[in-house]
């Protein structure tokens, strides 16, 4: 993934002003949840982080690891590493490490996941996939995201309803 993929959203341009869903407007003033953009970027160096330890993280840490960038291989192994390193300060020890997935789901235009399709139809939804390929990899990401049975799942419709995939 380049810049040039990113979406406005989210923006990884130096001094620029991170930006959010609209979804996540209830918590992202305080950075009291983790925000997708972050989470994302957890995917991409393989951090398994938990809300314990984000409440760990003074605002201002919190707002580094929002505004990091995490894309290519060096800037993906600086974030993992301070990431290491601050939770080890606040902690005394470092997050559970996971596999980075290849190729992972929200970069595949072609095909739902069924994570995804299951949710939109328990929430009486139908997502195309034509709409699925129009939407960025961040909106992707996010929606597989909201559709994990171990995720509290009230966003799920209104992400939906953002990326315009079912009506307001």
């Amino acid at each position: 993934m380049n810049n040039s993929k990113i979406t406005p959203h989210f923006s990884n341009e130096e001094g620029a002003n991170p930006k959010y869903f609209q979804f996540e407007a209830d918590f992202v003033g305080s950075l009291q949840c983790i925000p997708m953009q972050v989470r994302m970027k957890l995917d991409n160096c393989g951090v398994k982080l938990k809300l314990v330890d984000w409440n760990h993280f003074s605002h201002s840490e919190r707002e580094t690891l929002v505004n990091m960038p995490c894309v290519s291989a060096s800037e993906t192994e600086a974030y993992r590493q301070y990431l290491q390193n601050l939770l080890i300060v606040k902690t005394g020890q470092p997050a559970k490490e996971l596999a980075i997935d290849p190729q992972p789901a929200w970069l595949d235009a072609q095909s739902i996941p069924n994570s995804v399709q299951t949710k939109a139809q328990e929430c009486q939804a139908d997502i195309s996939l034509k709409q699925w390929s129009n939407l960025l990899p961040e909106q992707r990401f996010a929606l597989i995201k909201l559709s994990r049975p171990s995720h509290e799942n009230q966003n799920f419709v209104p992400a939906l309803q953002e990326f315009e995939i079912v009506p307001k």
